[in-house]
């Protein structure tokens, strides 16, 4: 009997985890070149040497000039370390706090928002030292080799403590961008008129409401998005009140936005290309997401 009950969320984890898989893939870049854009002023004092006023475009170029068109995919075996197990936890975590609330029901907005917060919350710590190593390897402030080597360096040199930095931003980014996501996707869909949800339109549905979803929740969550990045990058112990008004000190109220455009794309597509793959994915294996 425990098995049975198990097997959905299973089959959950697995459909997470491919529609993951493509998704980060796909749009790496878009996270390398955010994270280049959000420490652009400590990476005037390196090697980096980026431009003060780079925008989204010219960091692309800037990459690919002066390290390899392959660099635009730095921070990808760590994001795939991330990601595969990680949106298939989300999933998984999602369906089964889902079944066992709303079974009968369609959560309304404000259980929504906790639905996918609360799923977000359990994959956000469980991934943290994965995140933040991958942001490490997009900074190109370090030298990392492999992920097993930048646990082994980072265990090593700061202990335990730095594969958790940037906890509270990360939960204050990803909880909150996943509560408002999926209250967005779930409503945006249950405002369409029946039609629309024929078998031959559900994807373009799925994806669409994706979009809408994921720009709203990105432009809400993009301060915390900023704090995480400098705090997960800086080689000492700092906290969040010190980052933020560090970051406002030197770029004002814009700083917190610094990287919003290829955030935002990012965030956007991947999560509703995410959706979109688990929805058909679920389907097919008769389980209702």
């Amino acid at each position: 009997a425990r098995h049975r009950q198990a097997h959905p969320a299973l089959k959950a984890f697995m459909c997470g985890s491919v529609s993951g898989t493509c998704s980060t893939l796909l749009f790496q870049p878009l996270d390398l070149v955010k994270t280049r854009l959000q420490t652009i002023a400590e990476a005037r004092q390196t090697r980096v040497r980026a431009a003060p006023k780079m925008g989204m475009l010219r960091v692309f170029v800037h990459v690919v000039r002066t390290e390899s068109v392959f660099s635009l995919w730095k921070g990808v075996s760590p994001s795939f370390v991330r990601c595969i197990p990680g949106v298939g936890i989300y999933f998984s975590t999602f369906y089964s706090l889902k079944q066992h609330f709303f079974q009968d029901r369609a959560p309304n907005a404000g259980e929504a928002v906790l639905l996918g917060a609360g799923a977000r919350a359990v994959a956000g710590v469980c991934m943290l030292p994965f995140t933040v190593i991958k942001t490490r390897f997009e900074s190109g402030f370090y030298n990392y080799l492999s992920v097993t080597g930048a646990l082994r360096s980072m265990y090593e040199t700061e202990g335990t403590r730095a594969l958790f930095s940037g906890l509270s931003a990360t939960l204050l980014r990803d909880a909150p961008f996943s509560g408002i996501y999926v209250m967005f996707y779930s409503q945006t869909k249950s405002l369409l008129p029946p039609g629309a949800m024929s078998s031959a339109c559900v994807p373009l549905v799925n994806f669409s409401c994706g979009v809408v979803a994921g720009i709203m929740a990105s432009l809400v969550t993009q301060p915390a998005d900023v704090v995480k990045t400098h705090i997960q990058v800086s080689k000492s112990p700092c906290s969040m009140t010190e980052v933020a008004r560090h970051i406002y000190t030197e770029r004002g109220m814009g700083g917190f936005f610094r990287g919003a455009v290829p955030r935002c794309l990012r965030r956007t597509l991947m999560a509703a290309m995410a959706w979109t793959v688990y929805e058909q994915l679920m389907a097919q294996m008769g389980l209702k997401s």
